[in-house]
């Protein structure tokens, strides 16, 4: 076994604010402890967890890193005491609850999944934490069904571009809604069947046209705010609506009634704070559903771009101009 070097690279974050206060640092390699493995990051994903955690919105929950990042892909390095899926040398990619941002981080021996051959390291990198959302709210929380149509709001985000695949292969339609015809294109080419831009079109009336007025059976939405009172709208008879973030505010005015005469489900969920066990069933569950599609290269993630571990600061620029189409992706 090579020896670990006893100090890494990381981004921190220096105080709340900018991209500008993501700072390289040195800090000592950590060591795996029980259920635990040591990871090699080769790539590391950006999230708009993280951007939210940056600028002091979303603190880590606790025992947690305090560095940004929540998905990782590398070689296991080290494994702590009971850890048995991975040995040192595999190649992985996991979802992390902080410390992404660095050049080795501790990892959840069950959480971390085989890298299949046909995604590169930057791939695989991109892909624990969209699929394990996207899992768990689409199917687990949402239950699509094949037939069934699903509206994802944000259809070309790194979630977004991995429902739209994940539903279609389960044999669902998808309509999305998107900003710009760039992004539109893009979703469609993924497969998505009608791609909706929000800014010269209303969603509601496009979502009512394309499905003969009946609506849709499943919305998931990363807005909020006003989006809310329209899914409503926008959503069928018995229709499910799953909550996974609010960018356009935590709060909305609604008519309830709503709710009862359609018979709605509204829920919603986060992944971080989840136990581990949680997270470890999503996993298993992925690893039989989901991996075959992955292996056979049907589903991968959409790369927007990359940049070096030290570049974090123009990655969340990347981010927060909202231009990125697909996931954008740290390499270390």
């Amino acid at each position: 076994m090579e020896k670990l070097p006893a100090q890494m690279t990381v981004v921190g974050i220096s105080k709340p604010g900018g991209p500008e206060v993501l700072v390289p640092e040195s800090r000592p390699v950590p060591s795996p402890g029980p259920g635990e493995i040591l990871i090699r990051i080769a790539a590391a994903g950006v999230n708009r967890p993280d951007v939210a955690q940056r600028s002091g919105s979303y603190p880590p929950p606790p025992g947690a890193s305090d560095l940004p990042g929540l998905e990782v892909a590398g070689e296991v390095a080290a494994v702590g005491a009971g850890s048995t899926r991975h040995k040192i040398g595999d190649k992985v990619m996991s979802l992390v609850a902080g410390g992404g941002y660095a050049q080795y981080c501790i990892a959840q021996d069950a959480q971390a999944m085989a890298v299949p051959p046909a995604l590169s390291m930057q791939e695989a990198g991109a892909t624990p934490e969209t699929l394990m959302t996207v899992w768990h709210n689409v199917f687990e929380r949402g239950g699509l069904k094949p037939g069934e149509t699903l509206l994802i709001h944000g259809g070309s985000s790194g979630i977004g571009t991995m429902a739209i695949q994940l539903a279609k292969a389960f044999g669902s339609k998808v309509i999305v809604t998107v900003g710009s015809k760039d992004k539109a294109d893009a979703c469609l080419k993924l497969g998505a069947d009608r791609a909706i831009n929000y800014k010269t079109e209303d969603f509601v009336t496009e979502v009512k046209t394309a499905t003969d007025g009946a609506g849709v059976q499943l919305i998931l939405d990363m807005v909020g705010g006003d989006y809310i009172e329209r899914n409503y709208e926008a959503a069928a008879v018995d229709g499910r609506i799953v909550q996974i973030a609010v960018l356009g505010g935590p709060k909305a005015t609604v008519n309830f009634a709503k709710l009862m005469v359609k018979r709605l489900h509204h829920t919603g969920s986060t992944l971080r704070p989840r136990s581990n066990a949680d997270k470890a069933a999503m996993v298993a569950a992925i690893e039989a559903k989901v991996m075959p599609l992955l292996r056979q290269g049907r589903i991968k993630p959409l790369m927007d771009s990359t940049f070096p571990l030290e570049k974090a600061a123009d990655a969340h620029r990347r981010m927060e101009s909202s231009e990125h189409i697909g996931k954008i992706v740290l390499t270390v």
